[in-house]
């Protein structure tokens, strides 16, 4: 069966446009009430958002149908997605709630659910709850009616959770960090872990009004982190996305650090310690200087599809618990159920403590190569490498790199792209070649 409204992260779009309207986030409450329910038993959720005004609209919606299918819903108010992961596995929940769109603008938003271990719903489970959402929304009994409370103390429990990922050995006493939590989900929470730890922390980007959620901050707009860093003359910098899942930083000279160089930092951490690793999850963008890095400890490394979801699937498939993806996703499944962008970011943070050395200083056994993308427009999405000339021109540019770069052609998901991808060790050799097959793939192709 194909899923007609979960793509793959939930459901997702425009507030007001279907399916982000109160009469379907209705339905869908109800759909996935009913699953939920199916196995006898009471059944529950945990329910959180992120601070876009939508989120109240589509809260109410979604509690109104769960209720009417016998569910019982805890409200946590603004909180991060990972923490809902947590929460529901702590409180043992049928299922979490979590309303969010993630790095999006304020005026699209997004359902999507957590499965009782903290884990995303299987596709099957996703599959069964559209299949309710056509069938008539018959309310169960007025005395079997799913009841709802808030729980106050969502914030200290999460806090709590996150600083146990640290180890209680180690300080950030000293520390100067800037902490920009994007205006979203994790302005109440992340300031107090690091300050919590001994940090002295600078907060940007935490005073959310429900429109200004991703507006030119967190990280995926980290210039303001950057300007920040300098200004306060941190020693370091953490951005994360509207939704905590995601974080980016910046160190002592305002350069960026992204999740491909913070996922090495953290595999060498775990090796050093001692502790069981034998393999890393990238995804098909992650940086070569990356994959070349992690072979370099003796460890394997494996490429996924670009998406959080299909970097879980890896580890899953081989029993690791390391991956992750150059935008900020990160998963440490030694220390939680899914990514979760604190969590990640004190990974990285324990290493520097450890080690006594600046975010600078380590980030420089990782330079990343250059890595160039063209989007060419062709008529319709196809797979270029059936172009016999094109695979023909790629084979040609591989050889050329000799294993110390790559070539990646691929069609875009949502639009008639091409996009044209070459990285390597010299700039000027990756620009001469992406430039050549992508003047190839549009000779051929549009």
């Amino acid at each position: 069966m194909s899923r007609r409204y979960f793509g793959t992260d939930g459901v997702r779009g425009r507030v007001g446009e279907y399916p982000i309207t109160p009469e379907f986030a209705l339905r869908l409450g109800y759909a996935a009430g009913r699953v939920l329910a199916g196995g006898g038993g009471e059944a529950s959720v945990v329910m959180g958002k992120d601070t876009r005004l939508s989120g109240y609209l589509l809260e109410s919606a979604l509690e109104a149908g769960l209720s009417a299918a016998g569910v019982s819903v805890r409200l946590l108010g603004p909180m991060p997605t990972p923490a809902i992961a947590y929460l529901t596995r702590a409180f043992h929940a049928s299922a979490g709630i979590v309303i969010s769109a993630s790095h999006n603008p304020y005026y699209d938003n997004g359902i999507k659910f957590f499965a009782g271990n903290g884990r995303k719903l299987p596709d099957a489970v996703e599959e069964e709850i559209e299949s309710w959402l056509d069938r008539p929304l018959v309310i169960v009994g007025p005395d079997k009616l799913g009841r709802a409370s808030r729980l106050e103390d969502a914030k200290g429990r999460y806090i709590e959770f996150c600083k146990a990922s640290f180890p209680n050995t180690l300080s950030l006493h000293g520390l100067r960090v800037v902490v920009d939590c994007a205006h979203g989900a994790t302005y109440q929470v992340a300031p107090s872990v690091f300050s919590e730890l001994g940090a002295e922390v600078f907060k940007i980007a935490c005073m959310p009004d429900g429109l200004n959620i991703n507006e030119d901050c967190g990280a995926t707009h980290p210039q303001s982190l950057v300007a920040a860093v300098r200004t306060h003359r941190a020693d370091i910098g953490i951005a994360f996305d509207g939704d905590g899942d995601r974080v980016i930083m910046v160190d002592g000279d305002g350069e960026i650090v992204d999740g491909d160089e913070l996922i090495v930092m953290i595999a060498r951490e775990r090796l050093e310690q001692g502790q069981a690793l034998t393999g890393v999850v990238g995804t098909l963008m992650s940086n070569m200087a990356m994959e070349l890095a992690i072979k370099a400890m003796g460890l394997e490394f494996v490429r996924a599809k670009v998406g959080d979801r299909y970097v879980m699937a890896e580890l899953d498939k081989r029993g690791w618990l390391l991956g992750g993806e150059n935008s900020g996703h990160i998963l440490c499944l030694d220390k939680t159920s899914t990514g979760d962008a604190i969590v990640a970011s004190l990974q990285v943070l324990a290493r520097l403590v450890r080690k006594q050395i600046s975010l600078r200083e380590e980030r420089r056994h990782l330079r990343k190569f250059p890595q160039i993308m063209i989007n060419v427009r062709v008529k319709d999405r196809v797979d270029p490498m059936m172009n016999e000339a094109i695979a023909m021109a790629v084979g040609q540019v591989e050889a050329d790199l000799a294993g110390r770069g790559r070539v990646l052609l691929r069609a875009s998901g949502t639009e008639p792209l091409i996009r044209v991808m070459v990285e390597g060790e010299d700039q000027c050799q990756v620009q001469v070649h992406v430039e050549r097959l992508a003047e190839l793939v549009r000779s051929s192709l549009a």
